[in-house]
């Protein structure tokens, strides 16, 4: 394990966001692998469906993120923006405490992830605007750690319930029993957007006026020695085409149950998986403070590759518990690790913009992404969706390698 080189404690912004982001996990988990078991298993939703819920929920919030990304540069007030945000998603989780079919939870899907549209990448630009370039990955890191480490705590309450009413005869989540994990599940989204709202203060340093919003897919060309930069924009075209083969880890809970796994395992299973992100999530961080970042980006990519082809091939249960726990290594070595990329190709005037473009490319694959791995799944068969989306993340790892590394002085 690495430890940073400063022993300087991290800004407050960064860990109160961090624990807000780890209080709406705790939420996010028990609706998020909840969901495709109560859809599938109880209302008989098939899983082309289940993939277009996934898919146009996260990718409503694509052009959001854009706009949102860029009004906290204009407004100067990222903190308002990102708390907006997560009161969206603390107000659209209770609504599935009246599902009957998949229409509700559709809506409610679009309006959680149009909240995450609005306040990730103000949230993102906040974190980077609290630390010195020195540090960045470091808070990344923490972030990234913080908000798995809410997916372990919500997925073991999840377990824990699950387990009570299985012991009981349970098979299926029952309508009653969704509506008291939903109850649960609406508590800390409402802590978070507390956290933020009242914990939270922007950062006071002076603000240079933004690119124009006409102006704004030419964020991340005005640094380097050449007259256009195009570094960020193949970034995000390359993040992008990795997208395309990475289906909603909704179908990864299906391919459990597929193969067997009983409801209360599976939450147990994604807490394991979220223990092993936020143990790498941090030394990686650090790591990529140090080293290239592209480097721990590309073995994130070949892993997630390796572990695709696993799920396309996996026909016990106990080889699911390992691909998951590899699955977490995964997310601890790309997802801080990127956002920190971002950072280094742009100005921080531009901030909020290139955190909007680059969760806005990565929603905008999200709707083909997971309507592709429905298709592939009810047409070919389970293995069908992982083997495509491991031929696609090989290709991407060998594409980024193409990016030049060259982090911005602040």
């Amino acid at each position: 394990m690495f430890s940073p080189s400063k022993k300087t404690p991290l800004p407050p912004n960064v860990i109160w966001l961090s624990i807000a982001a780890m209080m709406n996990d705790i939420s996010g988990e028990i609706v998020t692998r909840g969901l495709p078991l109560f859809l599938s298993a109880t209302l008989g939703v098939s899983k082309s469906i289940i993939g277009l819920i996934e898919g146009v929920a996260d990718m409503s919030a694509s052009l959001l993120q854009v706009v949102s990304g860029w009004y906290s540069d204009k407004w100067a007030s990222r903190k308002t923006v990102a708390g907006f945000g997560y009161l969206m998603t603390a107000i659209a989780r209770p609504m599935l405490y009246f599902a009957t079919s998949f229409v509700l939870p559709l809506f409610s899907k679009f309006i959680d992830r149009a909240g995450k549209g609005i306040r990730n990448a103000p949230r993102d630009a906040l974190i980077a605007d609290s630390v010195s370039p020195e540090e960045r990955g470091r808070a990344f890191g923490f972030n990234r750690a913080l908000d798995p480490a809410g997916a372990v705590i919500g997925a073991l309450i999840g377990a824990g319930l699950l387990y009570l009413w299985q012991s009981g005869g349970l098979q299926s989540i029952s309508i009653p029993h969704w509506k008291t994990l939903m109850l649960v599940a609406g508590i800390p989204s409402f802590i978070a957007v507390f956290i933020v709202f009242v914990l939270v203060r922007e950062p006071k340093h002076e603000r240079k006026n933004p690119p124009s919003f006409s102006q704004i897919f030419k964020v991340g060309q005005g640094i380097g020695s050449q007259a256009t930069d195009k570094r960020f924009r193949n970034l995000m075209l390359i993040v992008m085409f990795f997208t395309l083969g990475l289906s909603s880890d909704a179908f990864l809970v299906l391919r459990a149950q597929n193969l067997g796994i009983s409801l209360w395992q599976i939450f147990v299973i994604i807490a394991l998986f979220n223990v092993v992100t936020t143990i790498s999530s941090y030394p990686a961080g650090v790591l990529s403070d140090r080293i290239n970042r592209r480097t721990l980006m590309r073995a994130g990519w070949l892993t997630y590759a390796l572990i695709y082809l696993g799920f396309a091939f996996a026909t016990e249960a106990w080889q699911i518990w390992v691909l998951y726990i590899v699955y977490g290594i995964y997310y601890g070595l790309t997802d801080g690790v990127e956002r920190a990329f971002v950072a280094d190709l742009v100005l921080p005037e531009e901030r909020g913009a290139a955190y909007g473009i680059y969760n806005g490319a990565v929603g905008i694959v999200v709707l083909p992404a997971s309507l592709i791995a429905g298709i592939l799944w009810q047409q070919l068969g389970p293995e069908a969706p992982f083997l495509f989306g491991s031929i696609v993340a090989i290709i991407a790892t060998f594409l980024i390698g193409t990016i030049k590394e060259n982090k911005i002085a602040a």
